[in-house]
């Protein structure tokens, strides 16, 4: 496979994974905006609920992310039978993960929004939510397995497509059972719960099929007698650390908001807003990253660290690129995008501050998205995440607490706390695959 080859295949990747992404983001942004023609506080209450699905989301990323990881090298060594075997195991074990998790969320639904803090005029809204989507969180458990499984081979774009079923059927059902259309009846939050997990189950059974058909026609029984537990340590090895990193992170950004909520409301709105203008900017570092990661598992299965090697060094480049490039075009246009979103003043001036500091950022963000990925996909895996911890919290948060809160430099010095980490993360995990230590660590 020559260099130009690669980079066709990097290429075929990428632009689904693109739209799947997209399609991703798009999916939480619809039920806000639908919800929220029906009751701001149906939204307060469902944005809540999604942060503790977000959590459960996470667990069902140990066994995901090793899943691919490890049938990216099966495949790329040309062994289809101990990729069968993951993907088998993989299966297993999300499923018995969750339906515990649907289970629990189901019964303990009422417990968990109350030590969460959910006040009582909320509780109507997110008691049955949280009933309804986490009774059924196991079909994203199955799914994401499933999809981890094809992107390997590939064959990304059958995730993209299921995706997009998931998008028109929520679409739909979020018109008919929030504002009761087509002789239905209005069922408000209800309606929008019904509404995803039907979505979900449908994504399911879609892919589940697709995988029958085009990926894996059967499991063999013979491959799981006597069961293959050195899969399940390999799948534990690489999954564990990766969703340490990503709980890490997200406990991070969690005290960070505590931070921001202590300065101003103003803080907190303008850091609310440029997050989610920010996130189309690193979009395409994300697609790259997966895609990337595919490729550099294939090659490293066939033991070809120079072709990886090569690789990483073209994806980052280009992530690098594009996000800094969007990020200045964010920042040129700060004062519209700001304008569209709010009307008070302090907000806007902050936001567009915040959005040109933010452009020292993001080459070292696309950065660390590409290596913590690629890393991992090398069979690399406890670096990013010793390096993810100690960064997050060593200058992430202690450096945000002492320029914002300390030195009272506010929202402004703490996103120069941000810069300071994604860059020097950067740096490091440029150095780390220039070494080239982590060769040899794959598990073929």
């Amino acid at each position: 496979m020559t260099k130009n080859s690669l980079k066709l295949e990097l290429r075929k990747l990428v632009v689904p994974l693109m739209v799947e992404t997209l399609l991703v983001m798009m999916l939480g942004l619809t039920d806000t905006i639908m919800l929220g023609q029906y009751s701001d506080n149906a939204v307060a209450a469902v944005g809540m609920v999604n942060q503790i699905l977000s959590l459960v989301l996470l667990l069902f990323t140990i066994i995901s992310i090793g899943t691919s990881v490890l049938c990216s090298q099966y495949l790329g060594a040309g062994r289809r039978t101990r990729m069968i075997q993951v993907t088998g195991v993989s299966l297993l074990l999300n499923l018995v993960l969750g339906l515990g998790m649907s289970g629990l969320l189901y019964v303990a639904a009422h417990p968990i929004l109350s030590f969460m803090g959910m006040r009582d005029e909320l509780m109507q809204y997110g008691l049955v939510y949280l009933q309804i989507v986490g009774g059924f969180v196991f079909t994203q458990a199955i799914t994401n397995t499933v999809s981890a499984s094809l992107r390997a081979e590939n064959k990304v774009v059958y995730p993209m497509l299921v995706i997009a079923i998931t998008n028109l059927l929520n679409i739909l059902g979020n018109y008919t059972l929030i504002f009761g259309h087509f002789g239905c009846p209005s069922l408000g939050v209800m309606g929008a719960g019904i509404s995803t997990s039907i979505s979900r189950v449908v994504a399911m059974l879609v892919i589940l099929i697709i995988m029958q058909r085009k990926h894996i026609s059967s499991f063999p029984m013979r491959l799981f007698r006597p069961f293959p537990f050195k899969e399940l340590r390999n799948l534990l090895k690489i999954g564990l650390p990766s969703a340490g990193e990503n709980i890490s992170y997200n406990l991070q950004q969690l005290t960070l908001l505590y931070f921001i909520n202590y300065i101003s409301n103003e803080a907190l709105a303008t850091r609310t807003y440029v997050v989610n203008v920010v996130m189309f900017v690193y979009m395409f570092a994300i697609c790259m990253a997966n895609g990337g990661s595919i490729v550099i598992g294939h090659l490293v299965g066939q033991q070809r660290y120079r072709a990886a090697f090569v690789t990483g060094r073209y994806v980052w480049r280009w992530a690098a690129m594009v996000s800094v490039v969007f990020s200045f075009v964010c920042a040129l246009c700060g004062p519209w995008i700001m304008n569209a979103l709010t009307d008070n003043e302090e907000i806007i001036r902050l936001g567009c501050i915040v959005l040109w500091i933010d452009l020292l950022l993001e080459a070292g963000k696309s950065i660390n998205i590409y290596a913590t990925n690629a890393l991992r996909a090398t069979g690399d895996v406890m670096f990013p995440f010793y390096l993810g911890v100690i960064a997050q919290w060593g200058l992430g948060v202690f450096l945000g607490w002492l320029f914002g809160i300390y030195f009272g430099w506010g929202l402004i010095g703490m996103w120069f706390a941000f810069v300071l980490d994604e860059d020097i993360r950067g740096a490091i995990f440029i150095a780390r695959w220039n070494s080239m230590k982590w060769a040899h660590k794959g598990f073929c």
